[in-house]
């Protein structure tokens, strides 16, 4: 198996790769629709929500933070987790062009 080359792709196409590798685990979206759901930072309500163990949870957690979808503010001794509205506008600006393209395309 080879390395990927992300330097031969430009940093929006990196990005676009690193937010859908992160919500390619169902967990992940499940996080991020009980985020979207309760509306504010939470903090450990996320393990309850899931059937998952704790550690697991907090791995999926770490993994949608770093690709910057979700952020999280440490309160006392818990983080609290929130979705990031940065992430998701270059989610949708990806997917509104892809849209427009295809309602322009005669296609098979």
């Amino acid at each position: 198996m080879g390395a990927t080359k992300t330097e031969h792709f430009t940093a929006q196409q990196n990005r676009i790769a690193n937010i859908a590798k992160a919500l390619g685990h169902p967990a992940r979206i499940a996080i991020i629709e009980y985020l979207m759901k309760v509306n504010e930072c939470i903090c450990g309500d996320i393990v309850n929500e899931l059937p998952l163990a704790q550690p697991t949870v907090s791995q999926h957690l770490k993994e949608l933070k770093n690709a910057g979808i979700i952020k999280g503010n440490i309160e006392g001794n818990s983080i609290c987790y929130c979705i990031d509205e940065k992430a998701i506008e270059v989610l949708n600006a990806y997917f509104s062009k892809i849209i427009e393209t295809v309602s322009k395309t005669k296609c098979c």
